[in-house]
């Protein structure tokens, strides 16, 4: 019994000697996949842009803007007075309408209402999010987004579809 115990422990003693971590048989099979899926997004990304860019060729009445944030705008009513622009934390009352870039409703002005919105504190599309930074009080102003500074890659679960680019004209009513 004593032998088979020292037996035992030096077994164990030099069983734990080498600590190796364990490592997955095929490290990172994922790296792939993401690397195909961030190449997949490069190429709609890029598609989208081309219909953007054809949408704002055929528009030629409008100049349009293009914001370092990846979306472009163009300027209903533009404000020429110095005036401040929101800031975060401040709320903005706005409203708004949404629609495809066939200038077909999506969301109307009068389904969506006047909206207040805290800015960069509430839950708000991207595009909206920076877009309202830009504009002054009293400003009405077009923007075009792309999908992912809209509603990405699920849509708005309703009526705006996948990897929708869609137009928004925003009217900045107040800054508080």
């Amino acid at each position: 019994m004593k032998n088979s115990l020292v037996i035992f422990l030096l077994f164990l003693m030099i069983g734990c000697a080498n600590i190796e971590p364990r490592r997955p048989v095929n490290p990172k099979p994922s790296t792939t996949i993401y690397k195909q899926a961030i190449e997949e997004s490069k190429k709609l990304n890029k598609i989208e842009e081309a219909r953007i860019l054809a949408f704002i060729k055929n528009d030629s009445l409008s100049e349009y803007i293009q914001s370092s944030s990846g979306f472009w705008y163009k300027y209903i009513k533009k404000v020429n007075e110095e005036q401040p622009t929101p800031n975060v934390g401040d709320d903005v009352v706005f409203e708004y309408n949404i629609k495809d870039l066939r200038d077909s409703i999506i969301y109307g002005k009068e389904e969506l209402g006047v909206k207040s919105y805290k800015v960069d504190k509430e839950d708000l599309i991207t595009g909206l999010q920076k877009g309202i930074k830009l504009m002054k009080i009293g400003e009405t102003i077009t923007f075009v987004f792309p999908s992912y500074n809209a509603f990405g890659i699920v849509g708005d679960q309703e009526r705006i579809g996948i990897n929708e680019t869609i137009k928004s004209t925003v009217t900045l009513i107040n800054i508080k």
